[in-house]
């Protein structure tokens, strides 16, 4: 199982409260053949400085970093790792997440058992100092595209693609805030079906001051991708957007 290789791909910017903790439940996985690509988007913080101490202690870890020379946020960030990944799987990691340690491993399995190329799992929510608070969300078997639009339960950290089965091209993340859930909507408009896989098997770190914890800012995005990205009508926007945030609250309390 572990002879295909696995690209991890890590945006970094300003993590250097938490990037240590990222790496160290990559290198702790039971599954060993994947590269980690980590591509940082011009920090300000020492978050590079940690990282290259962090492969010096780890020079037989197949680690990489690439510095962007020009700002390329989240979307541009990912996009630069897609290009230089070289793994039949691609899997993505946010630098304030973790994963659990069998979690490449078990996503695997599934894709092979599901003969899918696009697959997410559930994750569990935990504080800033990764305490878990209590709330596990919950994925489904199976979302396409319309039923996306409802549910945006699928998170970046638990994707994984068989890039035999899909082109990178499908996969770049667009220049729009909530550049994942675009992407997730692009790929499932275009005829593929995520399967889920209801185990939590990352823990998503809600810390204060992050996108996702601003709640008037996600509705903002959310609404715009419906209008105009995806071009939905007013009517299909609103009967959507009830569905999302009914499914969101499900999700968070």
């Amino acid at each position: 199982m572990n002879k295909e290789l696995v690209s991890i791909i890590v945006p970094v910017y300003n993590a250097k409260k938490f990037i240590i903790d990222t790496l160290n439940s990559v290198i702790n996985q039971t599954y060993t053949n994947w590269e980690l690509i980590l591509v940082d988007d011009m920090s300000t913080d020492n978050s590079v400085e940690i990282i290259d101490e962090y492969k010096k202690n780890h020079p037989n870890k197949n680690i990489r970093l690439i510095k962007l020379k020009k700002k390329g946020m989240a979307a541009g960030a990912r996009n630069r790792g897609i290009e230089e990944a070289k793994g039949k799987y691609i899997a993505f990691l946010d630098a304030d997440d973790i994963w659990i340690e069998d979690k490449l491993e078990k996503q695997i399995k599934f894709m092979r058992q599901n003969n899918c190329a696009f697959s997410f799992t559930g994750y569990e929510f935990a504080d800033k100092n990764l305490k878990p608070l209590g709330k596990v969300a919950k994925v489904p078997s199976k979302l396409d595209y319309n039923k996306s639009l409802k549910n945006t339960i699928i998170w970046t950290t638990t994707v994984m693609f068989d890039m035999t089965k899909i082109t990178k091209d499908l996969i770049y993340m667009p220049n729009v805030k909530s550049e994942d859930t675009a992407t997730w909507w692009k790929i499932l408009k275009n005829g593929y079906t995520a399967y889920g896989l209801n185990e939590a098997l990352s823990y998503y770190r809600r810390t204060e001051g992050s996108l996702s914890s601003n709640k008037i800012e996600a509705i903002k995005r959310i609404w715009n991708l419906y209008r105009n990205v995806e071009h939905l009508n007013i009517f299909k926007s609103i009967y959507c957007f009830i569905f999302y945030a009914i499914n969101t609250v499900k999700k968070r309390i």
